[in-house]
């Protein structure tokens, strides 16, 4: 059986050097600061590296990315990667993202072929990232996945405070998702009020429903916070993704009145859950944050993938934390800077984790490199994430 190797990274801040007008670039990654091409290069470089060490090696097929800038320093990673015939871009879009930090795809071209993109803004009081959707084709069998790629708004500023935004993101993406899984209310009007009893009819809403769909981010939630459980409908209860016919005549269905009730008022407000392919790693993590380990970049998949409906099926047996790199261990709370509101992030210390610039300047200050680290090391604050999509015939 042929697999398609998923990965998907937080790279942690991948600037480029040449000038900006969002924020991060102006004020954060300078030269003054220690951004500099040699930086940027030694950063990239070793970011491409553990890119094409995963999956034992052979590399992913399908590589969400976020905090990368721009669609030039993502075609530097791939060149760095030396798969500069191998992979393509998909349709990079710029987000009004006020760090000017973006989410992106890029897929072998052997593997897929690229439909379409989309990107869904999200409107808050400040810009932030949008979520990016591609679609594309599977060559071998004309399967076809929809991709979302997330980052959703950080905890700093506090946990609590911020959870509001990550909520209103997540009611976005479901709604994303559930344009692709649900038909139109266009098309639903022109749908019979009893839906159950007519098979057409379900084949047509069920065939919509089993899409294979993979929501892929960094979400800055785990798997059992409100905004991924509650609000995206992303559960670890296989038993939920169940096909119409037994969603209609499930006794939870009933939203409205009986005198008003139909199958169309319950398709409409029924909402589309997804199974999260994450909990079975808990209390592993991807990141290292407020004193301990959280699961914050995950993989999330439609019915269809979970079950195989259509051509494609997650392997759950693959769904992998990657730490191959060692580019942590022996984690202490002496290893991470405290500074900041809410956040403890690998900075200026010596854990072998977060890149490490050749100096750090900072109120007029040139800061030493941390104890134990050398110059131009380290990765990203966050691990990569890894799976296996096989291809049915």
């Amino acid at each position: 059986m042929e697999k398609i190797n998923v990965a998907f990274w937080n790279l942690g801040n991948l600037f480029d050097t040449s000038l900006s007008s969002s924020i991060a670039s102006d004020l954060e990654f300078t030269t003054q600061r220690g951004w500099d091409d040699t930086t940027k290069e030694k950063k990239t470089e070793n970011l491409a590296k553990t890119i094409n060490s995963l999956h034992h090696g052979k590399g992913p097929d399908l590589l969400g990315l976020c905090e990368i800038e721009n669609e030039k320093i993502a075609q530097d990673l791939i060149e760095k990667m030396g798969k500069q015939n191998v992979y393509a871009i998909a349709q990079y879009a710029d987000s009004p993202d006020i760090r000017g930090i973006d989410t992106c795809l890029i897929y072998c071209k052997d593997t897929f072929r690229f439909n379409f993109a989309k990107s869904y803004n999200i409107n808050f009081r400040y810009p932030t990232r949008d979520i990016f959707l591609v679609n594309l084709t599977i060559l071998q069998n004309n399967a076809e996945i929809s991709v979302l790629v997330n980052h959703w708004p950080s905890r700093g500023g506090g946990r609590f405070e911020t959870e509001p935004l990550r909520i209103g993101v997540a009611e976005n993406c479901a709604r994303a998702v559930e344009d692709l899984v649900k038909v139109s209310i266009d098309e639903l009007q022109m749908l019979p009020d009893n839906m159950r009893s007519n098979g057409e009819v379900l084949a047509k809403i069920n065939q919509k429903w089993d899409r294979n769909v993979l929501v892929m981010g960094d979400f800055n939630d785990n798997p059992y916070d409100r905004s991924i459980l509650n609000y995206l409908h992303a559960t670890p209860d296989k038993n939920r993704l169940v096909d119409w016919k037994d969603l209609f005549e499930h006794p939870n269905m009933r939203k409205w009145p009986a005198s008003r009730q139909t199958d169309k008022h319950n398709y409409l407000f029924q909402h589309a859950s997804l199974y999260n392919c994450m909990w079975d790693l808990i209390p592993e993590g991807t990141i290292f944050f407020e004193g301990g380990f959280d699961m914050f970049d995950q993989f999330i998949v439609s019915k269809g993938l979970l079950e195989g409906k259509q051509g494609l099926k997650i392997d759950l047996d693959q769904i992998k934390i990657d730490d191959s790199t060692k580019m942590v261990n022996h984690i202490h709370p002496e290893t991470f800077d405290l500074s900041g509101e809410g956040k403890i992030h690998p900075l200026y210390r010596k854990s072998p984790m977060d890149f490490v610039y050749l100096k750090k300047v900072q109120d007029g200050n040139e800061r030493n490199l941390p104890s134990g680290r050398n110059a131009l090391t380290g990765f990203s604050d966050h691990f990569p994430i890894q799976s296996v999509i096989d291809i049915l015939n």
